[in-house]
């Protein structure tokens, strides 16, 4: 019996290849701290398409997770409001769908994995009955054959002696396996999307490549859309079609992967690049960017970077800053540079 299958939405929408599986417009979502409200993610648009990757990149701070929880609706309120904007899958806004029908499709059509498995596996349950659970939630089956299926998600996902590790605690497994439960646990509801919130921050590097290759082979075999959201740059010129680099909740640049990697346009991608640790073990100068992300309680007026930039300029101070089209396709950059 097949676990995992391309098939017809549940909201009755079959999905063509040629559309985005998910398309989200203008979506804004708003914490209110004291009587004052700050936009985590502001006016922020694209596509995700069936077999694709795409990933958003920035530093700690600048609302990947929050995006990520806000597609999924999972932000607690309060603090946080209603998210504003259209996400559109499979023809449905789902911000605009009641809790009982988002739940149907939260965990199933769309999943979503961790980048802590420690935090998401419950210590006092063994890893079996935690996937048995969400067989029974995702697919409405129970005993034998819902083992019979738990443990084809641990084959899967390349879980040694899935019968003996099926009686596995949490504290009993790695962090590399533990990830690896998470993700058989995300693909038991045979989701089209599934969302990669930093994935293996908790990982060493060996294991982070074995995980990420793991999700690229599941995915091609599924032809699932992945958004992954991760602050290494490094992983995502090997696994991302296309990148979105998002600063204090907006997005400053984005394009295919490729594109972004030979003309990085905005300084804050150029930065990105500039600082990451394989080039100075490839010899050339390690260049930190200057400065911290800014507190969301006081994102800088004008453009957001200006007070970290090394090429600002008097009108960056003033007014929202524009996203600018670029010569290479579907490449743009929120930037006065480029006006």
């Amino acid at each position: 019996m097949l676990l995992y299958n391309n098939r017809k939405s549940k909201l009755g929408v079959t999905f063509r290849m040629e559309n985005p599986i998910l398309s989200v417009r203008n979506l804004t979502t708003k914490l209110q701290i004291g009587s004052s409200y700050y936009a985590v993610v502001e006016n922020f648009s694209f596509d995700l398409h069936a077999g694709k990757t795409l990933a958003i990149v920035g530093e700690s701070g600048c609302g990947k997770s929050m995006l990520a929880l806000s597609l999924m609706r999972i932000l607690p309120s309060p603090p946080a409001l209603p998210s504003e904007g259209e996400v559109i899958f499979n023809g449905v806004n789902l911000l605009t769908l009641s809790e009982k029908k988002m739940r149907a499709i939260r965990g199933g059509q769309v999943a979503m994995i961790f980048q802590d498995p420690s935090s998401c596996l419950n210590p006092v349950y063994t890893i079996g009955s935690q996937l048995v659970e969400s067989v029974g939630l995702h697919h409405r089956i129970y005993g034998a054959e819902a083992k019979e299926l738990a443990i084809q998600g641990l084959i899967e996902v390349g879980i040694a002696s899935p019968e003996q590790q099926f009686d596995d605690y949490p504290h009993q497994l790695s962090g590399g396996m533990k990830q690896r439960v998470m993700i058989a646990m995300a693909l038991i509801g045979e989701p089209e999307i599934l969302i990669a919130d930093e994935p293996t921050t908790a990982l060493d590097v060996t294991i982070q490549a074995q995980v990420l290759d793991l999700i690229r082979a599941l995915q091609k075999k599924r032809n699932m859309a992945v958004l992954l959201i991760t602050h290494d740059i490094g992983i995502v010129a090997e696994y991302a079609d296309e990148m979105i680099v998002m600063y204090a909740s907006q997005d400053v640049e984005r394009g295919k992967t490729l594109n972004l990697f030979n003309s990085p346009a905005h300084p804050y991608t150029k930065g990105l690049f500039q600082s990451r640790v394989s080039l100075a073990v490839q010899g050339n100068k390690l260049k930190p960017i200057q400065g911290s992300v800014p507190l969301l309680t006081h994102y800088p007026h004008g453009c957001r970077f200006h007070p970290r930039c090394p090429f600002v300029m008097q009108k960056c101070l003033h007014g929202p800053v524009p996203n600018f089209d670029l010569p290479e396709p579907d490449h743009r950059a929120r930037c006065l540079l480029y006006e």
